[in-house]
C-alpha cells in the first residue's frame, strides 16, 4: 500500500491494489464539509486522475460516527447569493459523478446534507449497518444544493424524495436499502473490505467496457429511451472493435481469467 496526502489536514488518499481510498478526516466535527475539505477532495481527484496505478475510487469518512455530516455550519452562516450561484459543492459532486473511474461510497455513519449528496454522486453506495441518511437543509431555511433535489428522486422516486426533503427525516441503513438509496448494507467492521472487494470485482472486468457502461447508463438516464438505446448501440459497436472483446471472449472459451490491459 502506498499513501499520499491529498490534503494532510482534512483529506487522506491511500492506494490499495489500484483502488484509491479517499477519506474525509475531520472526525472531531463528524467530517463536516468546509472549504479545506473541498480543496482536499479536489486535490485527491486530481491525483486519482493523474496516477496510472489508480483504477477505482472509494470515498469514506474517518472514524465510526460519520461519513460526512454535511456542510460546516460555521461557514454556512456567511454564505451569500454569490456563493449560491458559484455552487462549488454541486460542481465538485458533479465532477465525482462524471469521473471516468468507478466510484464507491463506503458510508460508515451519518451522511447528512452534503454527505448524502456526496454518496449519491458515486456509482455504488455501500452502507454500514449503523449508517444514517438525510437531507435536513430545510431546518436551516435552505434546500439541498449539491444535487440532492435531483439525484434523490432519480434513485428513490419523486414522492419519496419529496417526503424526505420536505420533512428532513433521517432514514437508517435498512430503509435506505429498501428504497434504493444504497446498494448494499454490511456490518460496520466489514465496510471497507466490502467496498474494496466490490472495486476488485469491477477491476477484473474490461476497463473500456466499465468506462462505456458508466457513460451509457449515466447519460441514458437523462434522456428518452430511444436516445439511450442509440447510445448503447454506438458504445457496443466501439467495444466490438476493441481488443478487450477479443480477450474476454477468448478467456471465456479457454476457461481462464481474462487478462485485460491496464
Amino acid at each position: 500500500m502506498t499513501t499520499t496526502p491529498a490534503d494532510t489536514r482534512v483529506v487522506d488518499l491511500a492506494v490499495r491494489d489500484q483502488v484509491a481510498v479517499v477519506t474525509v478526516d475531520r472526525p472531531e466535527v463528524r467530517n463536516a464539509l468546509n472549504a479545506a475539505v473541498l480543496d482536499g477532495l479536489e486535490a485527491a481527484l486530481d491525483e486519482c486522475e493523474r496516477r496510472t496505478d489508480v483504477r477505482a475510487v472509494v470515498l469514506t469518512g474517518a472514524g465510526e460516527k460519520a461519513f460526512v455530516a454535511g456542510a460546516d455550519i460555521s461557514q454556512l452562516v456567511g454564505y451569500t447569493l454569490r456563493d449560491g450561484l458559484r455552487a462549488r459543492m454541486q460542481r465538485l459532486w458533479d465532477r465525482i459523478e462524471d469521473l471516468e473511474l468507478p466510484t464507491i461510497a463506503a458510508v460508515n455513519g451519518f451522511a447528512l446534507g452534503g454527505g448524502t449528496e456526496l454518496a449519491m454522486a458515486c456509482d455504488i453506495r455501500i452502507a454500514a449497518g449503523g449508517a444514517r441518511f438525510g437531507l435536513p437543509e430545510a431546518n436551516l431555511g435552505i434546500i439541498p444544493g449539491a444535487g440532492g433535489t435531483q439525484r434523490l428522486s432519480r434513485l428513490v422516486g419523486l414522492g419519496r424524495a419529496q417526503e424526505l426533503i420536505l420533512t428532513g427525516r433521517l432514514v437508517d441503513a435498512e430503509e435506505a436499502l429498501r428504497i434504493g438509496l444504497v446498494t448494499s448494507v454490511v456490518p460496520g467492521p466489514e465496510l471497507l473490505d466490502a467496498a474494496l472487494g466490490t472495486a476488485a470485482t469491477i477491476l477484473a472486468k474490461g476497463p473500456l467496457a466499465v468506462r462505456m457502461a458508466k457513460l451509457v447508463v449515466r447519460h441514458g438516464a437523462e434522456t428518452d429511451q430511444r436516445t439511450g438505446l442509440l447510445l448503447e448501440r454506438l458504445a457496443q459497436s466501439l467495444l466490438y472493435a476493441a481488443d478487450e472483446k477479443a480477450e474476454g471472449a477468448a478467456a471465456f472459451l479457454e476457461k481462464r481469467p481474462a487478462r485485460f490491459p491496464g
